[in-house]
């Protein structure tokens, strides 16, 4: 039964939004947008906002990220839009349903030199799913339904609608859409057996299961696929936690053994990318599984390649009645590895050192946060220890920037977390260069009674940049910033508090002084220069 309803286009916006499941805005003041806010101010509709757009975006992101339902940020016209567009990248290359509506130049003096003239479409529709201009107020109800449904179908993405300044402060009288779901997109059965019989008859086969295995609500099904045809796991992205570290299928530290000796690797839901070494693992066999045909891989060629609802394929090779080969040696292989690598791990983040290793950081950071905390990493250098070090226990408790690399996600990422989870533990792991991205929202997170915690690793470098340089050049330049320098004392002026620590063993009472304090917290950690996490490049 559809509703008829009548207002300006700010209400009529927020009306189709409600109906859709969305339940809070991020934005960043801007006149081209008023009717929004007003509609959202009449209604009790919550508004967070924000100091930069991109945080506005992030922040959505977050949300869209952690429960799995659309996100919206509101731009200003011009500047507020192209702000912005990182954000929407980011969220592009996550497959996040985030929907950003802008504001835009009135139509009526198009090309007349209005304040914030420019057409967005042609710089966001590369980095969104559906990106329109809306030039009718009875058509904004239609439009805002159009971009989430395109939003929330696999391959999930982000929306883009721009209003010109005459369509949404005009009042129109229309009847809302009916809301319909976005259908599954149905796997062929051949290609899934093809691939269930290829994993059951693998010796040595191991799994890494990435972000559309949460964002597709497919962990239940991961893990019956796992334990039905005893298959190793390993994950990446907000895959992580699919499978608790306890899970005897559960693998974080025994990947390089567990991929240089299998002969079939089961990559679900996350691309061939350079994080996978660009899907050549040798002469194994690959099983590239995705959510929708436009993913597959297009530069290598997978044995198989099952495409559509995660949950219906994991389900189906839960489900296969073939004959399944012995996993029972290999898997005592791989826990052998990764109980040495865990022995080391645990010597490396008990370290005594001074200047403090970051492996320290994460090492007692492992003691104060709870199994549900929201673990955010912000960075290059300092947060690829994390991924070494932290293993999450739930799945949907993990945040970073995700293939694209965009640095500046942290506070964005840290509100959306946090209006997401009021009850949680919300922990942003930051390096000292992305730290200079997003700091000045902590603000933001002061002023709406936001609290989180910032752990901020502090070499006084661009870790990623100057090693690299000093090995390929002998010399570095632009990756020295200034040393020791205060963030927390940034923090403590924006309403929020924070210390230094520059002791190894002053780290736990400072982390627990953080999660204790109530109000955004910085822990500026000062880290060794010289200790840089061991990588290749990932340049090519």
């Amino acid at each position: 039964m559809t509703e008829r309803i009548e207002g300006h286009g700010g209400e009529l916006a927020l009306a189709a939004l409600r109906a859709h499941g969305v339940r809070e805005m991020f934005t960043l003041s801007g006149g081209h947008v008023f009717p929004l806010y007003d509609a959202a101010h009449k209604t009790d509709f919550p508004i967070y906002d924000v100091r930069h757009e991109q945080s506005a975006v992030f922040a959505a992101e977050a949300v869209a990220k952690l429960q799995r339902r659309p996100g919206l940020a509101v731009l200003t016209a011009g500047p507020g839009v192209t702000n912005g567009i990182s954000g929407m990248t980011s969220a592009f290359f996550n497959a996040s349903p985030v929907l950003v509506l802008g504001g835009r130049a009135p139509a009526f003096r198009w090309g007349s030199g209005s304040l914030q003239e420019m057409d967005h479409l042609p710089l966001v529709s590369p980095v969104t799913k559906h990106a329109e201009t809306v030039f009718s107020t009875d058509d904004i109800p239609r439009a805002v339904g159009a971009a989430l449904t395109a939003a929330l179908s696999p391959h999930r993405g982000p929306a883009f609608l721009d209003f010109p300044l005459e369509t949404v402060f005009s009042v129109a009288e229309v009847e809302l859409p009916a809301v319909t779901g976005v259908d599954p997109v149905v796997p062929d059965p051949e290609e899934v057996g093809h691939a269930a019989m290829l994993i059951a008859a693998a010796q040595r086969p191991v799994i890494i299961a990435g972000s559309d295995v949460y964002a597709g609500d497919a962990v239940a099904a991961l893990r019956e696929a796992a334990e039905a045809l005893q298959v190793p796991v390993f994950t990446n992205g907000m895959g992580r936690g699919s499978l608790p570290p306890e899970h005897p299928l559960a693998f974080a530290k025994a990947r390089r053994a567990a991929l240089s000796g299998a002969d079939v690797v089961v990559v679900v839901g996350t691309p061939l990318d350079f994080r996978l070494s660009f899907g050549d693992f040798g002469d194994a066999k690959v099983v590239h599984i995705v959510d929708a045909p436009s993913q597959r891989a297009t530069h290598v060629q997978p044995t198989a390649a099952p495409a559509g609802d995660l949950r219906l394929i994991l389900s189906a090779l839960a489900d296969h009645s073939g004959d399944r080969a012995d996993h029972t040696d290999w898997i005592a292989d791989l826990r052998l590895a990764e109980d040495a690598a865990k022995a080391r791990d645990a010597a490396e983040m008990a370290a005594e050192t001074d200047p403090i290793r970051p492996a320290r950081i994460y090492g007692e950071l492992r003691r104060v946060l709870a199994r549900d905390a929201i673990t955010i990493g912000d960075g290059g250098d300092f947060v690829s220890y994390a991924g070494r070090y932290l293993e999450p226990a739930q799945p949907g408790t993990w945040l970073d920037p995700g293939p694209y690399g965009c640095l500046g996600t942290g506070m964005g990422y840290a509100m959306g977390a946090r209006v997401s989870h009021p009850d949680r533990q919300v922990c942003v792991l930051m390096g000292d260069g992305a730290a200079g991205f997003s700091l000045m929202d902590v603000e933001s997170l002061v002023r709406q009674k936001l609290p989180v915690v910032i752990v901020v690793g502090n070499n006084g470098i661009w870790g990623l940049e100057k090693h690299p340089m000093q090995a390929m050049y002998g010399y570095d330049v632009a990756a020295d910033l200034q040393p020791e320098l205060r963030y927390d004392k940034v923090v403590s002026a924006l309403g929020g508090a924070g210390e230094t620590v520059a002791k190894a063993a002053d780290l736990g009472p400072a982390l627990q002084r953080a999660f204790d304090a109530g109000v955004p917290y910085l822990v500026n950690v000062l880290t060794d220069p010289t200790d840089a996490y061991p990588r290749s490049s990932n340049l090519a």
